[in-house]
């Protein structure tokens, strides 16, 4: 039987994750979602509205599964934490953000990482399944331990119970499923059904036949009561994490299945019948036999994810490719994608876009959940220093200041956030009560404009009028409103994701004001300038130049110091000072050192000077961090070489 693929149109999406969601559970009637995370958190949504309420942050690592009693309306949610905690869904949907306190009962005694759960609908009994290899079985009225059941060989990834608790199913990496008389307490049959693993079970009301799918990417419908009776219902494309049945008639018409893949698909059930009457089922697991549907009969389909990445040598651009094959250039620090470049080759991209030029990190990229997560730490974030210029920047006087990245994307990550807004009435009023202004204080630490300069996007709207004296952001860009910012622990944990945009909300202001770490606040609210990052090296005549060799002192300069700045030194410093004597005492025809311009002496030095590392001249455009990343590359101080260029 074929079933004709068919198109389901998207509605909606409901984002306030940062990890993969793991399970939900519908409850209410529909009215409230349930969502487990590798966040770390549960998440209670409003199904209808399609909003977050409330977030729960008990458990302290993933939260694998969740369980649902519909008679009773209780959750359960498990982990890889060890910890089992039950929820009153009905207290959940009534927390506010002044009543936010839900106290939570747990069940304890677990010894491994949970990875599967199961309660009756009644909520009388409540089943886990880990890595420990063995079902744990509670009674959640009383949070008491029942029994403990072994048979599995490996880890337990799904469970399933009869409506009145008595019979549970539990599906294995082992390749097994199993089925328990927990009045019994014993496994009292195994069903081989599967080549490898089994992740995802559904059984039909009356407890009769069960469907499995796992790592081998089959979905098998079998008779618990006749073992020998399987039929093999579709094979899949990658391996089935979960199944959900239509239950819309009894017996079910149709099974959605979801993979590793990001598409959801619909098999058509309806000729199962026809296909046990008939005899043609699977008796013999070395005898392949063709599947119930080759074809979903509907298909939600999925994005591609990202799964390679290349961070280009500007530290600010990058290259991703996804599972389609598609390559895209992405702008960190516009937060943006520049172009999508199809299906070109991946390599010959980044060969493409290689530049001699050395900007240190000051980011890292996760492509965890198919997307690219930029992380900001205090340890780097502030590394990277570049020209406006060299950015694509230019400054209203005409200047070229120096940009710090890192500094600059906070500022427009936190653009919106009321506390990070300067007036310069304020900001003037500060300097006239004070001998001197707060270091760092002034705008344009990041190389914004001066105080008094307006910005080219909107300032704060007062009585219906614009108002432009409010300064916001870092005066050179913005990030798309829509960007998601989370603040989360070293260890990665979440503690807090908001849009870019929400930021001016009464709520996530309240909450920014808690969580924004204090190296955030210093660059954001502050101003404060982070330093320049300085470079060691030495200055040395080359000796084919015949001069004598210099007392060897230690310089030190900005790691972004032009090798052109450092020719205009040796220039005027060192090869000039034979000649500033006679310079003197020669005709007034002749410039003296004071009457020389800047310009003039810049000119002269690149005329007249070379600078070398490890003997190959430097490109007079380059600053002193690319030569001792691309040129010196030993470990040590830099050591720089200059000689006169022969006429």
């Amino acid at each position: 039987m074929e079933c004709q693929p068919a198109q389901d149109p998207y509605i909606a999406s409901m984002e306030h994750h940062t990890d993969w969601v793991n399970d939900i559970v519908l409850c209410c009637n529909g009215k409230t979602l349930i969502s487990a995370s590798s966040d770390t958190t549960v998440k209670v949504w409003n199904a209808h509205k399609g909003f977050c309420m409330s977030t729960l942050r008990t458990h302290k690592d993933y939260v694998k599964a969740l369980a649902y009693a519909k008679d009773k309306e209780l959750v359960a949610s498990a982990g890889l934490d060890r910890q089992i905690f039950l929820w009153d869904v009905n207290t959940l949907t009534a927390l506010t953000a002044s009543n936010n306190t839900v106290t939570t009962s747990s069940l304890s005694g677990n010894k491994d990482s949970i990875y599967s759960l199961a309660m009756n609908q009644l909520g009388t009994i409540i089943v886990s399944g880990s890595t420990e290899k063995v079902l744990r079985v509670w009674d959640p009225r009383t949070c008491a331990k029942l029994m403990k059941l072994k048979g599995h060989t490996d880890n337990v990834k799904a469970l399933l119970l009869n409506r009145d608790g008595t019979q549970c199913l539990s599906g294995s990496s082992d390749g097994t499923i199993r089925l328990w008389s927990l009045g019994q307490q014993r496994c009292i049959a195994t069903y081989r059904v599967h080549d490898e693993g089994v992740w995802a079970l559904q059984v039909n009301e009356a407890f009769t036949h069960v469907y499995s799918g796992g790592r081998d990417r089959k979905i098998y419908c079998t008779d618990l009561r006749n073992p020998d009776i399987r039929v093999l219902i579709c094979e899949e494309k990658a391996p089935v994490l979960k199944m959900e049945l239509d239950r819309s008639a009894d017996p079910p018409p149709a099974i959605w299945v979801a993979t590793t893949k990001s598409s959801v698909n619909k098999w058509n059930l309806k000729g199962i019948h026809n296909f046990r009457a008939s005899g043609d089922y699977d008796n013999d697991c070395n005898n392949p036999i063709t599947p119930l549907c080759t074809q979903p009969d509907q298909v939600i389909k999925g994005g591609a994810s990202i799964i390679q990445c290349h961070i280009l040598n500007d530290k600010r651009h990058l290259l991703t490719k996804d599972t389609n094959n598609n390559v895209a250039f992405w702008d960190v620090l516009k937060a943006c994608k520049v172009e999508d470049l199809g299906k070109v080759d991946f390599e010959e991209e980044i060969k493409k876009r290689f530049k001699m030029v050395y900007v240190p990190n000051w980011f890292s990229v996760d492509l965890k959940t198919g997307m690219l997560t930029i992380t900001l730490d205090e340890s780097d974030c502030f590394a990277a220093w570049v020209s406006a210029k060299d950015a694509g920047f230019s400054s209203p006087d005409g200047s070229d200041p120096k940009l710090n990245l890192g500094g600059l994307l906070l500022q427009a990550l936190l653009e919106y956030w009321p506390r990070t807004h300067v007036n310069p009435m304020d900001e003037e009023e500060n300097e006239m009560n004070h001998d001197y202004p707060k270091p760092g204080r002034r705008t344009n630490t990041f190389g914004g404009q001066d105080p008094g300069e307006k910005k080219d996007w909107p300032g704060e709207t007062v009585n219906g009028e614009q108002e432009n004296r409010v300064q916001k952001g870092n005066g050179y860009f913005q990030v798309p409103p829509h960007t998601p910012v989370i603040f989360g622990e070293a260890g990665g944990r979440t503690l807090f994701r908001l849009l870019c945009r929400d930021s001016g909300g009464e709520t996530e202001s309240m909450l920014l004001n808690e969580t924004v770490p204090q190296w955030v606040i210093d660059i954001t609210v502050d101003k404060n300038m982070p330093k320049f990052n300085k470079i060691p090296f030495y200055l040395q005549p080359h000796s084919s130049s015949g001069a004598k060799t210099l007392k060897k002192d230690r310089l030190s300069a900005s790691d972004m110091l032009q090798v052109r700045k450092v020719m205009e030194h040796v220039y005027e410093k060192i090869i000039n000072l034979d000649s500033e004597s006679q310079t003197t005492s020669s005709s007034n025809n002749e410039k003296t050192g004071e009457q020389e311009k800047e310009e003039d002496i810049a000119v002269l030095a690149e005329e007249k000077i070379e600078l070398l590392c490890q003997d190959q001249v430097l490109d007079p455009n380059m600053d002193l961090r690319t030569v001792k990343h691309f040129i010196w590359k030993s470990g040590g101080d830099l050591t720089l070489h200059y000689r006169q260029k022969s006429t």
